[in-house]
């Protein structure tokens, strides 16, 4: 008899049952937005059947990971849509756009309009049918041979070359996928989605977080999109397409040349951005650098000094946090807890009269923030400039014209730094920006602060609220978009997440996110560091940077 534990309260089941029966049987709040369940902090699909004592936690999907959960199932329906119209696997899940998901069809397969309306025709009918969304483990062979006969190649070559013995495929009606996550127990769950047309493409929308049960509009974001279109010329000059193409280099060892084109767009890139800063340098007085956390702005920053200065230019950097208000006068959030993010944790007429006057030629005392005691000090630093000292400013606020709202917009120039990760897994599982960050921010984290990957995972959550607030509604502001990915970095990346994240017991509440984020990194093969350059963007996460103060 399983004694199944649930907030609090304890529940003795007389046989083994299906996660979603227990569902069924228990009383709670929001049943309907319930998409997946922990069991013993796992996270598994509500078709799990529990037979041992367990504690439980169910998955909504007006939360982070139910809203991922909900997502994915319906690559999952797309994906069958699309199979039962054209045969062979040919979606191409890429990233995300704006509040959806980019996806193409492969071998030039153009969409027209009216054939996304049948695609979004079959996915209605399939979430009418209520099918159920089954879990099969199977051996590596049968695993491989299910996926060559419906032509899901780039799956067989991460089977190969990761070497399972047992393959856990997903199947709905008789269409077979591998997926590194659970997915809902039955399509009837699947019936918010739209489809918009983006050629050559489309872009999956699906709810946000915040209204589970509302699918908003496409926003286009054209800066965004260009960005992600030369990332992926880039995997075509790599001949990197996906994760498995990477591995061949890896084992290989013929992985030189591809962190040296990549670290050269990457430098390429930023001395583009100075010479537009230094060919307007009468009038862009005011670089604005923002970008969510672990973009590499820091890095970013110092590097576009450099080439700012090969263009004759003697760049200045002046720092908002040294602008806060006193503590006593910072903002609280929605828990009562100082929001040292929030816009108004900075003395805005302070900081926007210091920078008027420093455009004018005058003398200016920068403040100094005491944060142990909470205050904002006068320092000893006086800066005037001249006509060649643009300022740079790096931050969360940055794109946010209420930061510089004394300063008239044609003198400043506006930088957003993100990862913005291309290389996915293979054609329907793909790597969210956010998980790159999150990696990326775990392994500096230890490094530099000595935080466990227990200590960042649970602040993530509070940091990516803030990014939705802060950042992302801005980004469309910028003058031009840095992508600090780097096609290679979650190879070298794994050398030091790993064992971090491997010290993440099933007792911890963040085992189900471990364990996601293990997955993934289990798919590539090590690459060393030796070969990564001291100025590249990744030297700020693991280590070795020329810029580290």
């Amino acid at each position: 008899m399983p004694n199944v534990r649930y907030n609090n309260s304890e529940y003795k089941i007389s046989h083994s049952i299906k996660a979603l029966d227990l569902l069924s049987e228990i009383d709670i709040d929001k049943k309907d937005l319930v998409v997946g369940i922990k069991v013993n902090n796992e996270m598994v699909d509500l078709n799990y059947v529990i037979e041992k004592d367990c504690k439980i936690e169910f998955v909504y999907k007006d939360k982070p990971a139910g809203n991922r959960l909900y997502k994915r199932s319906l690559f999952m329906l797309l994906a069958k849509a699309i199979y039962e119209m054209y045969g062979d696997e040919i979606l191409n899940i890429e990233h995300s756009l704006s509040n959806g998901i980019y996806c193409e069809l492969s071998d030039n397969n153009v969409l027209s309009k009216s054939e996304l309306e049948d695609i979004v025709e079959k996915m209605n009918e399939i979430v009418k049918e209520n099918y159920t969304i089954n879990k099969h483990i199977v051996s590596q062979e049968e695993g491989i041979s299910i996926l060559k006969d419906q032509g899901n190649l780039e799956k067989v070559r991460i089977i190969e070359q990761k070497n399972l013995e047992q393959v856990k495929l997903y199947e709905l009606d008789g269409y077979y996928n591998y997926y590194y996550y659970p997915l809902v127990p039955s399509t009837g769950c699947l019936d918010n989605f739209k489809l918009h047309y983006h050629f050559p493409g489309f872009v999956l929308l699906y709810p946000p977080v915040e209204s589970p049960n509302t699918v908003k509009e496409f926003i286009a974001q054209p800066k965004l999109a260009d960005i992600f279109y030369d990332y992926e010329k880039l995997g075509d000059i790599l001949e990197v397409g996906f994760v498995p193409d990477l591995n061949d280099h890896i084992e290989k060892n013929e992985y030189g040349e591809l962190i040296r084109i990549s670290e050269g767009l990457h430098e390429k890139n930023i001395a583009k951005i100075a010479d537009q800063i230094a060919s307007q340098k009468e009038q862009k007085r005011i670089i604005l650098i923002a970008g969510p956390s672990s973009s590499g702005k820091t890095t970013f920053t110092k590097r576009l000094s450099t080439q700012l200065r090969i263009n004759g230019l003697k760049p200045v950097s002046i720092s908002t946090d040294n602008y806060f208000v006193n503590r006593d006068k910072t903002p609280l959030d929605e828990d009562g807890n100082f929001d040292f993010e929030s816009l108004h944790a900075i003395n805005l007429e302070l900081f926007n009269d210091h920078l008027v006057r420093l455009m004018r030629g005058e003398k200016v005392r920068l403040p100094r923030f005491n944060f142990k005691k909470g205050v904002r000090e006068k320092s000893d630093k006086v800066m005037e400039l001249n006509s060649d000292q643009p300022i740079l400013i790096e931050g969360i606020h940055s794109l946010n014209n209420k930061l510089t709202e004394f300063i008239p917009e044609d003198h400043k120039y506006k930088i957003f730094v993100s990862a913005l990760t291309q290389l996915n897994i293979d054609m329907q599982n793909r790597i969210p920006t956010s998980d790159t960050r999150l990696i990326r921010r775990i392994v500096r984290d230890n490094l530099f602060r000595g935080h466990s990957a227990y200590d960042t995972l649970e602040m993530w959550g509070r940091v990516r609220k803030g990014e939705e607030v802060n950042i992302y509604p801005y980004q469309e502001n910028a003058d031009v978009m840095f992508n600090s990915a780097l096609i290679y970095e979650l190879a070298v990346l794994k050398n030091c997440a790993v064992p971090l994240l491997e010290e993440i017991d099933r007792e911890n509440q963040y085992f189900y996110e471990a364990k996601r984020l293990l997955e993934v990194l289990d798919c590539f093969k090590n690459m060393p560091f030796e070969e990564i350059p001291k100025t590249s963007i990744l030297r700020e996460f693991i280590g070795g940077s020329v810029y580290r103060e």
